[in-house]
């Protein structure tokens, strides 16, 4: 099914779907906590079938985000493949964590059914994906490497990081590390480990942790499994520039880059973008652009006064909106909040980046809507969601089983019971198996065989949210212009200024109102203004008779005078998408 809009100017409403890989295709239904791979199961590359890549790509996706798949740090022993173990006190959970990077030239052979053969799969992966019109985004972890990282696998020529280090100095421009001179790293006290070791796990001397802690025994809490990678910048002393002659880290770094570009991965999500100096990514970014246009750069970044900085200085092409939207929407999805936030939002970020922010309500990073610790119902996701897709022309992101309501009810091991999919442990997600539809050592159907009729009717709904963001040409390029000031303060009857929410998105082909209800409870009733100037900026006549249909979800048609307003009802968490004609 083709939904994109004909003849269409360039777009930056790419719909990206995030897939934990090793978690989407496992069919084990074990989940025995702190369980190993041969227990609870893994996914693998060859999981992500031809039939699952078509059903992504009806569902309304552009792009699949392949989440874990450069080679890191995890407890199972592949050392007969010729991969060195790494040491379990310096492991976050019994599969690892995938931003704790052992390998930057190498991918996870937890996902490869024949092991010698792991990059091929993954080639295999990247040429079915594209097969069927999908691009392809993998993580670039910039800030940090696993403690015992050790690429056996980087190309002829390839210098190591470290292997030129000068461990005598706390900092120098070209050590590719920060060290302690004279001290020795500590497992941080109380890290449980499930894995019994012959020796405890040594670091002489200790390199500094990956959250910027320059200490020999980091916290628990800390990202105590990594180390931190020295762009020039002297932490200990006033966070000093030192980019001239260029650090070795950054030539390393634009060649792992390169690499990747190289093999067809379309784009990358570069994890806590902005621990890493931003002349860093002006300088890596056009580069990689050159050699491979099109190439596209997400930022997980949470500080909003440094987003013009990444865009226009560091020149990624989209930045995580979380610290903004997703915060807005949460707190409207959890009873608080008011609608008044999402207008605060836009005008933060309008003018010259709103088309930069990919938004989302769900990623690895968030705890799962469906969850008691977010929403505790996947169907609040509907005005929240529609919002996130419609709001403005930039990118959105689903992560894999929000659309069948996953929700993570107990500790799988080191991730804990908090409302979030695991990223560190073995494990079988029973929704998303219920869609995959498969067995142990089957390929799945991926057809939602086992699906509830709720899961089903959810799944719908973001599907039709994709087909509408993909077919709607008002939506994907066109303007957009604020209801708020013109309905709140009583100046339409019944409108709740802390529970509704509308706006007006148009192109040329297109006029669309969009009328969202976050109460869970109350149906609204109420009569939407739409003043002269909005009319005129859509280019319509204000005191002309307009029909309107629900292009999206009710199919209501209604009839309404441009200045007397359009009369709505809009149930509990309901949307109208009312296209004027």
């Amino acid at each position: 099914m083709n939904t994109a809009v004909p003849h269409e100017e360039k777009s930056d409403k790419l719909v990206v779907y995030q897939i934990f890989t090793r978690l989407f295709g496992n069919q084990r239904t074990t989940n025995k906590p702190w369980g190993s791979r041969d227990e609870n199961g893994v996914g693998k590359f060859n999981d992500i079938t031809a039939k699952a890549l078509q059903e992504l790509k009806k569902f309304g996706v552009s792009h699949v985000w392949y989440t874990g798949i450069v080679e890191h740090a995890l407890m199972t022993d592949y050392s007969a493949f010729g991969i060195r173990k790494d040491h379990p006190a310096v492991v976050k959970g019994r599969a690892g964590s995938p931003y704790a990077i052992k390998d930057y030239y190498d991918v996870n052979p937890d996902l490869a059914v024949d092991v010698q053969n792991r990059m091929q799969e993954f080639e295999d992966l990247l040429k079915r994906t594209h097969a069927n019109q999908l691009k392809v985004l993998i993580d670039f972890i910039p800030n940090h490497v696993a403690r015992q990282y050790f690429s056996d696998a980087k190309p002829a020529g390839v210098r190591d990081l470290g292997e030129d280090d000068d461990q005598t100095r706390a900092f120098d421009p070209q050590n590719n590390f920060y060290y302690l001179p004279g001290q020795a790293f500590q497992v941080p006290p109380g890290v449980f480990v499930p894995e019994k070791t012959d020796a405890p796990y040594t670091e002489f001397p200790a390199k500094a942790t990956g959250n910027d802690v320059f200490k020999a025994q980091p916290d628990g809490n800390d990202w105590f499994e990594t180390i931190k990678l020295n762009y020039g910048v002297d932490y200990q002393h006033n966070r000093q520039s030192h980019f001239d002659p260029i650090p070795s880290t950054w030539t390393k770094m634009r060649d792992i880059l390169l690499f990747w570009a190289a093999k067809g991965v379309d784009g990358f999500r570069c994890d806590m973008a902005e621990m890493v100096p931003v002349e860093f990514w002006g300088w890596a970014i056009p580069q990689v652009k050159a050699a491979h246009p099109g190439t596209i750069f997400i930022a997980e970044i949470y500080n909003p006064q440094q987003y013009h900085n990444y865009i226009f200085t560091g020149q990624f092409d989209y930045l995580y909106d979380k610290v903004g939207l997703y915060d807005a929407l949460r707190r409207l999805m959890e009873g608080q909040g008011s609608t008044e936030d999402i207008t605060r939002v836009w005008q933060q970020e309008s003018g010259d980046f709103a088309n930069h922010m990919l938004r989302f309500l769900e990623n690895h990073d968030e705890q799962r809507i469906a969850s008691r610790f977010f929403a505790q119902n996947p169907w609040t996701a509907v005005p929240a969601m529609t919002v996130s897709a419609t709001l403005h022309t930039g990118p959105l992101m689903i992560y894999f089983g929000q659309e069948v309501g996953v929700n993570p009810t107990q500790a799988e091991g080191f991730q804990g019971e908090d409302g979030r999919t695991t990223i560190f442990d073995y494990w079988g997600v029973p929704e998303f198996q219920a869609w995959t539809n498969g067995a142990v050592g089957e390929p799945g159907a991926f057809d939602g065989g086992k699906l509830t009729a709720d899961q089903k009717n959810l799944r719908q709904f973001y599907q039709q949210l994709n087909h509408l963001v993909n077919s709607s040409s008002a939506i994907r390029t066109g303007g957009f212009y604020d209801l708020q000031y013109v309905n709140n303060n009583g100046q339409s009857a019944g409108y709740d200024q802390h529970r509704l929410y509308s706006y007006l998105r148009h192109s040329d082909r297109q006029k669309l109102l969009i009328i969202c209800n976050f109460d869970r409870e109350k149906t609204a009733r109420t009569t939407v203004r739409i003043p002269a100037e909005a009319w005129k900026a859509m280019n319509l006549d204000p005191t002309q008779t307009y029909s309107l249909a629900d292009i999206f979800r009710t199919k209501t048609r209604l009839k309404a005078a441009g200045q007397a307003g359009v009369p709505v009802e809009v149930p509990p968490l309901g949307v109208l998408v009312l296209e004027i004609k």
